[in-house]
């Protein structure tokens, strides 16, 4: 008997890469399509108010134009559907943001549909608007609950009474802006309807909630949608459940009756989709003076729409990260004339981290301790928040093995004074955390009569490498090469799976396609071995098996560590290297694992020196409307960035023993450069970005203590 060597751990390339690079992988906008016209959405130019007429003649008059939808005659969706008001597109007068879908042009080419729209004459009652986030708005009040279900209030302990007695606080208030997921491929939706059929080639990270979503709005069963994602071109959260423009396509074809296009423009997606919101944020830490925590409070201040009372799980990572018997978080949301805000990339727990890990930092200075070691000493036995004990739980080694690479242990702990040339020099660190989300998955698993094997799954790609992963665990479960097994994934009708976020997907999809296929190899025996005429295959899923798995608190864990230099005259800020450990269960590919870390390192990076969705209070709009305006790191804003995945042996997640890995890189990363930025200058920038605007006031203000301070000279120049 050949032994088949095992694949799940190994570096195997994308099994997808070929069809990608020669163009042979279909994205959502490329599906031929007979007799396809084009839709291109009327937006409001109003922040607030109602659409009083839609004069829509001189669209109409224009060649090429079939249709012009509106509020007064678009089709109408199911009113008692379970969804986002936000999604009702067309559906009422009413404008609760600036940019909202007020009409649509439908046309047989994109540029008739674009001419159209710019036809299109709007009358509106406008109202006054308020889109500007403030700490001290009237109307905040604390959210009923978040995005992970949890209250909006959660406390322990006696939070006022600890923090009144504590040897040492910390008390500050951190800012997060606006960030925008900006995808590489746009959002983007082929809409067909065949009688009351709807299938949708649609850019989506989960094909089968789609359906679920998409068969509720339009009144619809569930078998008769289909959603077609065989390739994403990213999505960061996005893309986890169709937005107004999917369902723009949706109400456009219906009223044509032929398919429709839709692909939005950059400026679109800033306009159309959700995006991070900004948060205020107050960190206040007690401790001994020995360090070990006594108290954490964390508040934060968000917005939402008026339409969504969407609270987003800002402060959830404080309440587990570090042991202290005392604690109080609070998320506090402001209802705004604003577009709903939504998932996004480690959705919370990203700006969430950002303050805490710079609180820490602050309290180390603050007790002349080692950042390091002040994290390891109020390391927790079990969950500070439920008690319950920790499937794993490796941050000190996380920890531990990033100061020995990094060469911590040469870091001079006082700031503002290692200088090469003009430059500022200065080194951070900052510990990661994403919990370990696992949801429900059914799975098939078929053997064919010539020796080959096909596994099909309704999951979504979005480029991480899902597609090469679970092709991995799929073979090494039925005990054979990857040549001889086909997957497929992308679309709703492969069955009941979660989408591709909350990194969620290959945990949760890997489990039920490797207990498909063990199941096929079973059915295989009664048989004799032998494929029966026709093939042979099984159906799993892992419902049950979720619910009999033991109650233990699950979370990933990692940390990050930067080094920066800051132009001590221009203010200008150079990330020189960047190292994260991460522990996050079994590796199924550490190529595309290191892939994945890497990119949302350089999303931690973006976000903290450069990414800022700047909001305009008189149209209620953000003032930068493309990527000439809203700055993401390049690769040469990154000379160095180095990953190492720790062993990390968690039986008792799933079968496969992987975790979710995708968000885990992003959290952290900003409070390690703000911390680095703050060991080089001597100053504490805390309101992301640190632009060069920011950094230069830090340079100011480093200056003026230093001349204020008695006998003070120029600074020893020392590299460390």
């Amino acid at each position: 008997m050949t032994t088949v060597e095992q694949s799940v751990g190994a570096p195997v390339t994308r099994v997808d890469g070929l069809d990608k690079v020669t163009g042979a992988a279909r994205y959502a906008y490329e599906f031929p399509t007979r007799d396809v016209s084009y839709v291109w959405p009327v937006q409001a130019t109003i922040a607030r108010g109602r659409v009083t007429e839609v004069d829509s003649a001189p669209a109409l008059a224009l060649p090429g134009v079939l249709a012009v939808l509106d509020h007064t005659g678009a089709p109408r969706l199911n009113a008692e559907a379970q969804a986002s008001a936000d999604l009702f597109v067309l559906q009422s007068p009413q404008v609760a943001y600036h940019g909202q879908i007020v009409a649509a042009v439908v046309a047989t080419s994109l540029e008739a549909a674009r001419e159209g729209a710019a036809a299109v004459r709007v009358s509106y009652e406008r109202e006054p608007h308020d889109v500007v986030l403030r700490a001290d708005d009237e109307r905040l009040e604390i959210a009923e609950t978040v995005t992970d279900g949890s209250p909006g209030l959660v406390e322990r302990g006696d939070a006022d009474g600890a923090w009144a007695t504590a040897p040492v606080r910390v008390d500050a208030t951190y800012t997060t802006p606006v960030e925008h997921p900006s995808p590489m491929e746009p959002h983007a939706t082929i809409a067909v309807w065949d009688e009351d059929r709807l299938t949708l080639f649609n850019s989506d990270q989960g094909p089968y909630m789609s359906a679920q979503l998409m068969s509720a709005l339009f009144g619809i069963e569930l078998g008769a949608v289909e959603i077609v994602a065989e390739y994403i071109g990213g999505g960061f959260g996005s893309k986890g459940i169709p937005r107004s423009p999917t369902v723009l396509a949706a109400l456009a074809a219906r009223a044509v009756e032929r398919p429709v296009k839709i692909a939005l423009t950059r400026q679109q997606m800033f306009q159309l989709i959700p995006y991070r919101s900004p948060t205020i944020q107050r960190v206040r830490l007690g401790a001994e003076r020995d360090g070990r925590l006594t108290v954490i409070q964390h508040e934060s201040v968000q917005q939402r729409s008026t339409q969504v009372p969407f609270a987003d799980q800002t402060v959830s990572s404080t309440r587990m990260m570090y042991a202290a018997p005392h604690a109080r978080t609070t998320v506090k949301v402001a209802p705004l004339d604003v577009m709903t805000p939504a998932w996004f990339r480690a959705p919370g727990h990203t700006p969430g981290m950002f303050a805490l890990e710079s609180a820490v930092d602050e309290l180390a200075g603050a007790l002349g301790m080692d950042p390091v070691e002040l994290r390891i000493r109020n390391e927790p036995e079990t969950d500070p928040e439920s008690g319950k004990p920790f499937s794993s739980r490796n941050l000190v080694a996380c920890l531990r093995e990033g100061a020995a690479r990094f060469g911590w242990e040469r870091r001079d702990p006082a700031p503002g004074i290692r200088r090469e040339g003009r430059w500022l020099l200065g080194t951070g660190v900052a510990a990661s955390h994403h919990p370990d989300y696992t949801f429900p998955s059914s799975a098939v698993a078929r053997a064919e009569e010539d020796g080959t094997y096909r596994v099909r799954i309704g999951a979504a790609d979005l480029g991480t490498g899902a597609r090469t992963a679970l092709t991995q665990v799929a073979a090494d479960a039925l005990g054979i090469p990857l040549s001889r097994l086909r997957l497929e994934i992308g679309r709703a009708s492969l069955g009941m799976a979660p989408f591709a976020g909350g990194s969620l997907g290959t945990a949760s999809w890997g489990w039920a396609v490797d207990k498909a296929c063990r199941a096929l190899l079973k059915e295989l025996d009664t048989y004799g071995g032998v494929v029966p005429d026709g093939g042979l295959e099984v159906v799993a899923d892992t419902a049950e098996d979720l619910e009999q798995r033991a109650d233990l608190s699950r979370h990933t864990f990692g940390a990050q560590f930067a080094q920066v230099r800051v132009d001590g005259d221009t203010g200008e800020i150079r990330v020189d290297r960047m190292l994260g450990v991460f522990a996050a269960g079994r590796i199924v590919n550490p190529h595309t694992a290191r892939s994945q870390f890497l990119g949302a390192m350089t999303m931690g990076l973006s976000m903290a020196l450069l990414e800022i969705g700047e909001v305009d209070p008189v149209f209620g709009d953000f003032a930068n409307h493309d990527f000439a305006g809203y700055h993401i790191a390049a690769h040469a804003d990154v000379p160095r960035l180095d990953v190492v995945l720790l062993e990390e042996d968690d039986n008792t997640t799933n079968p496969v023993g992987a975790k979710g890995i995708g968000e885990l890189g992003i959290v952290g990363a900003a409070a390690a450069i703000g911390n680095a930025f703050h060991h080089a200058t001597g100053e504490r920038v805390r309101d992301l970005p640190i632009r060069i605007e920011r950094s230069r006031d830090a340079l100011r203000a480093a200056r003026a203590a230093e001349r204020r301070r008695p006998g003070a000279g120029e600074p020893e120049s020392r590299v460390g």
